[in-house]
């Protein structure tokens, strides 16, 4: 069939990604086309492996384009220092913070990493700022991201300076992130039955979450032996 290449053909295969690269660059530089830049980004990265390259048209796109993805992906570069850029938390924090805010495709992500980095303090002279964190988790959380929903119900289970110590919530976020399969929340949410600390006790749901944080361990457990392709 037209269009096809024959993928046990080192040489078809060969000048067909070198045309993709320049397809991605037309787009990108010819087109100004911001969606292109991020699939040349993408190119550079995993076909190429030119890191450098790549975080130069990710800063471009992010800092001239605003794209989303490309933000996200520039902070994940600046948080480990990669493509030749000098490891820097702040940077890492305003890209994520401009991904979060543009309702892209990694979006919910970077709402959480901006919460992450929030809750660190190392990009505020290790001064932790929680009430921030828990505005972008709940950001996310709103968006099914189980781990910042944890995350919320930890704040409030333990209290922090700025946000009291409050069962109730701490509660309603463990049993949200459950519902979403996150192992640390079924359990804690069954201790917390377990225990009746600032709730009711109940032990018949105290056991029902213990055993589906059980089912959901040995589920992820079995899973990550089973897949093999493309770790």
């Amino acid at each position: 069939m037209a269009g096809l290449i024959d993928l046990q053909n080192e040489e078809e295969v060969k000048v067909y990604l070198e045309n993709l690269g320049i397809e991605y660059s037309y787009q990108c530089y010819k087109e100004g086309e911001p969606d292109g830049c991020h699939r040349l980004a993408d190119y550079l990265e995993g076909i190429k492996k030119n890191f450098e390259l790549a975080a130069k048209v990710l800063k471009e796109n992010c800092e001239k384009n605003e794209h989303s993805e490309s933000c996200y992906k520039l902070g994940a570069y600046y948080a480990i220092g990669k493509g030749g850029l000098t490891q820097d938390l702040k940077a890492a924090y305003n890209c994520f913070l401009k991904s979060c805010e543009k309702n892209g495709k990694k979006s919910i992500s970077a709402c959480h990493n901006v919460g992450l980095l929030a809750h660190d303090g190392r990009i505020n002279n290790d001064q932790p700022d929680p009430v921030l964190a828990r505005d972008y988790y709940s950001k996310a959380c709103d968006g099914s991201f189980a781990p910042s929903c944890f995350n919320i119900s930890a704040i409030y289970l333990q209290g922090v300076p700025g946000i009291p110590k409050d069962m109730n919530l701490a509660l309603k976020y463990s049993l949200k992130a459950c519902d979403m399969g996150h192992v640390l929340a079924c359990a804690n949410a069954s201790r917390m039955y377990k225990l009746g600390d600032g709730i009711d006790k109940n032990d018949a749901k105290a056991e029902a979450l213990k055993k589906r944080a059980k089912e959901l361990h040995k589920e992820q457990k079995e899973g990550a032996t089973a897949l093999t392709f493309g770790e």
